[in-house]
């Protein structure tokens, strides 16, 4: 009965792991990180619907966590590790502990697209957002942020969106002014923001004008902002704004860092913190001319960036006939990353249980108040 033997055979390498498909994995990895860290109804709740239809949870969980697509399980994490503030990693490789949450709602800010629940940064980041916000109004007459993504309660890889915003130092500022109203949850989940170019080369002069302008430079010139990204024609706005005011220290668009699909908003990356020691800090940047608004802002307004630029080669000939061009080769996907790809600290900051009283919670969701 070679058959029956064979199919046994499967079915065994099936419930101890030699076989299980890779959903299958990151099922069993979300069903045994839930069991830890989630409070205890919806860790009962998650627990039974996953080891019902799964093989045995104990003896797979270990190879689960390790084979699990790493953004699958970060983005799963509802609440912060309940672990002292710290980053680890890089800011598109690693992962974040204690995070706290930027209230949706301040006197100078709105949190937008909430129920992506990215509203998360280190303690650093929030306090910069509070006092950026305030100052930004005070000083140079901006209505309000509107904040877009910050991190995931524990930083790590996202499902979508970005490279980045991994370890909790990095925030997306929408360039919509915030209006003179509380906007409702709706509205923040559903709202567009604003285009300011025409394309890759023009600003749109009717949208972009000197008030944002000068919201950027006052982040810039913050000393624990370390980048700021925009897109190219607003780095090229920025350059000609900064001689046009007769700005004697131009050193502050050094920091401002021309780059692709930031039309919209700019994005504010702070340095590594004081004494986080696992952090790896991307250093500053430092342009030949000292701005960033010569050779650099050339390359970007060339074709190169974009994909353009590159010769085609002849096509070769037999007997006077055109050969067909060879079909360019598909890229095989990536395989994604996992927790072996990121800093070790991060399946700690991973299985750490969540902030425990209610209280803890609704502050960690934004709804007290600071």
């Amino acid at each position: 009965m070679p058959f029956a033997r064979n199919e046994q055979t499967l079915r065994m390498k099936r419930r101890f792991g030699q076989e299980t498909p890779a959903s299958a994995w990151t099922a069993i990895a979300l069903a045994f990180w839930a069991a830890l860290v989630l409070p205890d109804a919806a860790r009962v709740r998650a627990a039974e619907a996953q080891a019902a239809a799964l093989p045995s949870l104990a003896g797979l969980a270990e190879t689960a966590l390790r084979t699990a697509p790493a953004k699958e399980l970060f983005g799963s994490a509802k609440l912060p590790a309940a672990l002292p503030p710290q980053p680890y990693g890089f800011y598109s490789r690693g992962c974040a502990a204690g995070n706290v949450a930027m209230p949706l709602t301040g006197p100078y800010w709105q949190v937008m697209r909430p129920k992506r629940n990215r509203y998360w940064g280190q303690p650093v980041l929030i306090d910069f957002l509070e006092r950026f916000a305030r100052m930004a109004h005070e000083k140079d007459g901006w209505p309000g942020l509107l904040i877009g993504d910050l991190s995931q309660p524990r930083g790590g890889p996202m499902t979508s969106g970005h490279a980045s915003h991994q370890i909790g130092l990095d925030a997306d500022i929408w360039l919509t002014p915030m209006p003179a109203r509380v906007l409702t949850i709706d509205e923040r989940n559903t709202m567009s923001a604003v285009l300011m170019t025409l394309d890759r080369r023009r600003i749109n002069p009717q949208r972009f004008t000197e008030r944002h302008a000068r919201l950027i430079r006052r982040a810039a010139l913050q000393p624990e902002v370390q980048r700021i990204f925009v897109h190219p024609p607003i780095k090229k706005y920025l350059c000609d704004f900064a001689r046009r005011i007769g700005d004697r220290d131009r050193s502050w668009l050094a920091k401002v860092r021309p780059y692709y699909g930031h039309n919209y908003h700019f994005h504010i990356r702070l340095r590594c913190p004081q004494g986080a020691r696992w952090c790896k800090d991307q250093g500053d940047p430092r342009p030949k001319d000292g701005t960033g608004c010569g050779a650099e802002l050339a390359y970007w307004y060339s074709d190169r960036p974009w994909g353009g630029g590159r010769k085609k080669a002849r096509p070769k000939f037999v007997n006077g006939i055109p050969l067909p061009r060879p079909r360019p080769h598909k890229r095989k996907p990536r395989p994604p990353v996992t927790l072996a790809a990121l800093p070790k600290q991060c399946t700690k900051v991973l299985l750490a249980p969540a902030p425990a009283s209610a209280r803890q919670r609704a502050s960690a969701h934004g709804h007290l108040s600071r």
